[in-house]
């Protein structure tokens, strides 16, 4: 590559990092049957459980809204008809559009089966189950440094059994998986946020459902696949106890302090 196109390549690096989240498309996968919580929240799907009076995806929305997203794709499926009905076509700044499953597709399933919906080359996706107090600007503009068509945003744990851990080099490139409860200990951990290329997406199956986690990421590894390593607290409405522990935990964003990319540390 010569002087000039290394210099043009970087001009448009920098262009549109400088842009932000403007104009990039949000998807929250919000299917899932939330077989754990029906103890305590047994009449809705859990994304629209409640949260110090909200339901938890209005706090998912004032972090999009607050990092400059216009448009949010919400993946459905259990008791998906309640989710319209309580949000209807916007919040806020925030244009809503629907993609309901008739059957559990998986995280990966689901994402693929809204593509005909995803406007952005890029789509930041999250996890409408969780919650991760993290700078979704700083998360875009380490992304594309990276010239990166799949990160993960990560968080340190200092017990990671019941996460899984995820490895990553000096670069951040992810290099490894470990499974649930294998390792005791420190370590990173999958956030539940992504960014990822919108030309991935169509390339996961639509024959069966297909989990993120499980299949996509790993498989991804070879073609390349970062970690954003994030200082953010996760919080997620999972469990009983979890859930529990967000009524108080959850802050609005204006009270989050601003995350920061934290370099890794032998």
């Amino acid at each position: 590559m010569s002087h000039g196109s290394a210099e043009q390549k970087r001009a448009e690096t920098e262009a549109v990092a400088a842009r932000g989240l403007a104009g990039t498309t949000a998807v929250i996968l919000a299917g899932g049957l939330g077989t754990r919580l029906r103890s305590v929240v047994a009449d809705r799907p859990k994304a629209l459980a409640e949260v110090q009076g909200r339901p938890f995806l209005s706090f998912l929305f004032d972090q999009l809204v607050e990092s400059g997203i216009g448009h949010a794709v919400l993946c459905t499926g259990y008791l998906a008809e309640q989710v319209p009905i309580v949000f209807g076509k916007s919040y806020r700044t925030l244009r809503l559009a629907y993609s309901r499953e008739s059957s559990p597709l998986g995280t990966a399933g689901a994402l693929r089966k809204a593509a005909p919906l995803l406007q952005s080359p890029t789509l930041l996706v999250m996890n409408g189950d969780s919650y991760c107090h993290a700078d979704l600007s700083a998360f875009w503009r380490w992304h594309v440094a990276q010239r990166s068509d799949a990160t993960i945003l990560l968080r340190r744990m200092q017990d990671t059994r019941r996460f899984g851990r995820i490895h990553v080099d000096a670069e951040g490139r992810v290099h490894e998986f470990e499974e649930k409860k294998s390792t005791a200990g420190p370590g990173w951990i999958n956030a539940g946020i992504y960014l990822l290329s919108r030309r991935r997406i169509h390339r996961i199956p639509t024959d069966r459902a297909v989990s993120l986690e499980r299949e996509v990421f790993p498989a991804w590894i070879r073609e390349g696949l970062y970690g954003f390593r994030s200082r953010g607290d996760v919080l997620d409405i999972g469990t009983p106890a979890s859930y529990a522990a967000s009524q108080v935990a959850l802050k609005p964003v204006s009270q989050v302090a601003s995350d920061s990319c934290e370099k890794e540390r032998a």
